[in-house]
C-alpha cells in the first residue's frame, strides 16, 4: 500500500444477492449464544444463509476474550477463503482484535479476493488492516450479536440497504447530526473507535497518517481526559497532518456532550477543516453504516456526507 490514501479509495467488494452464504466471526470478546442466535434469524430473515465460524463461542481464562488469539485468527482465515462466503461478519467487539491480528493469514486472505467485511469498536484495528494490508474497502456497522442490531429497526435497515442496494445509501445524514466546523471537503473515508485508532500507532503495518482523509471518529466509555488523551497523541504523532475533514459519531457513556463537545472543539477546530458531530453512528442506540476506503464528500453545513460511488460494486 502507497503510504497516501488514493484519492480514488480502495477495492471495494460485490454487494450481496438473495441466498448468499455471509460468514460470522469473533475476532474479539465473547459472544452469548441467545444473543448470536437471535441476530442470525435476522440474517436469515433477509435471505441470507449465515455461517459461524467454530471457534465463535468459544470462552478464554482472561473472560474477556472469545478464544485463544489464534483461533479466532484462524476462523477469520478460513471462512475468509471459504469461496462459498460472499461476506464476513463479526458477532461483536469488545476487546481482543490486537492480540490476533498479526496471527492472520493475510496472503492467504489477499489471495482470496475481496468481500464485504462489517464490524465496529474494537474491530476498527480489522478496518484498519484490511485497508493496510489488502487496499480493501470495509463497512463500519452493527455486529450479528450487538444489541444494536437485535433491537434497533433502522440500524438494522440501513445495513441491509447498504449491503444489498448500496446505490440507495450513498448519501449519508442523521437527525442529531449538527456543524461543528463549517465548509466542505472531499477525500476517501477512513476510521472508527478513535482509542483503536491511537492504539495502532507505532505498529508494523499502522496507516502512516489520515491525510487525504474524511476522519471518521467515535468511542465509548472515555472520560474527557482519556480522550484529550487519545486525541493528542494522534495529533502529536502527526497523524492528523492533512486530515481533509472529521465525521464526529456517538460518545456513548462518556462524559456529558457539551464536555466531549468542547474537547473536540479545543483540539480538532485548529486543524481548519470541516467537522460535523452526533452523526449518529458508533456505539449509539441506532447506528448508521458507515463505509471505509470509498471517496466522499463532507458537507459541514449541510451535515451530509455523501459516497463518490456506491460502498459495494
Amino acid at each position: 500500500m502507497s503510504e497516501h490514501i488514493p484519492a480514488t479509495g480502495l477495492t471495494r467488494p460485490h454487494r450481496l444477492q438473495p441466498g448468499d452464504r455471509i460468514g460470522i466471526v469473533a475476532p474479539s470478546g465473547p459472544v452469548p449464544a441467545d444473543r448470536l442466535e437471535a441476530g442470525l434469524d435476522i440474517l436469515r430473515g433477509w435471505g441470507l444463509d449465515p455461517v459461524v465460524a467454530p471457534h465463535v463461542t468459544d470462552t478464554h481464562p482472561s473472560g474477556y476474550l472469545a478464544g485463544a488469539d489464534r483461533d479466532r485468527a484462524q476462523d477469520l482465515r478460513d471462512i475468509w477463503c471459504d469461496p462459498s462466503v460472499a461476506a464476513v461478519m463479526c458477532a461483536r467487539g469488545g476487546y481482543g482484535v490486537q492480540r490476533m491480528v498479526d496471527l492472520v493469514d493475510w496472503d492467504a486472505m489477499r489471495a482470496a479476493g475481496p468481500k464485504p467485511f462489517i464490524g465496529y469498536s474494537d474491530i476498527t484495528a480489522l478496518h484498519e488492516a484490511f485497508a493496510s494490508r489488502l487496499g480493501l474497502a470495509t463497512l463500519h456497522g452493527p455486529m450479528t450479536a450487538a444489541e444494536t442490531f437485535l433491537k434497533d429497526g433502522p440500524t438494522q435497515e440501513h445495513l441491509k440497504r447498504t449491503l444489498f442496494t448500496p446505490q440507495d445509501t450513498q448519501v449519508l445524514t442523521s437527525a442529531t447530526a449538527g456543524t461543528l466546523v463549517p465548509g466542505t471537503a472531499a477525500g476517501v473515508t477512513l476510521g472508527g473507535c478513535v482509542s483503536l485508532l491511537a492504539a495502532d500507532l507505532g505498529t508494523p503495518h499502522a496507516r502512516p497518517s489520515a491525510a487525504g482523509g474524511i476522519l471518521v471518529l467515535e468511542d465509548v466509555g472515555e472520560e474527557t481526559y482519556r480522550l484529550d488523551r487519545i486525541v493528542t497523541q494522534l495529533l502529536r504523532a502527526g497523524w492528523l497532518d492533512g486530515v481533509a475533514g472529521v465525521v464526529l459519531g456517538s460518545w456513548q457513556d462518556c462524559d456529558p456532550y457539551e464536555d466531549v463537545r468542547a474537547l473536540f472543539a479545543d483540539l480538532l477546530g485548529g486543524l481548519g477543516v470541516p467537522i460535523v458531530e452526533e452523526f449518529g453512528f458508533g456505539h449509539c442506540p441506532s447506528t448508521l453504516t458507515v463505509p471505509l476506503g470509498v471517496p466522499a464528500v463532507l458537507d459541514a453545513d449541510a451535515r451530509t456526507l455523501t459516497l463518490d460511488v456506491p460502498a459495494l460494486v
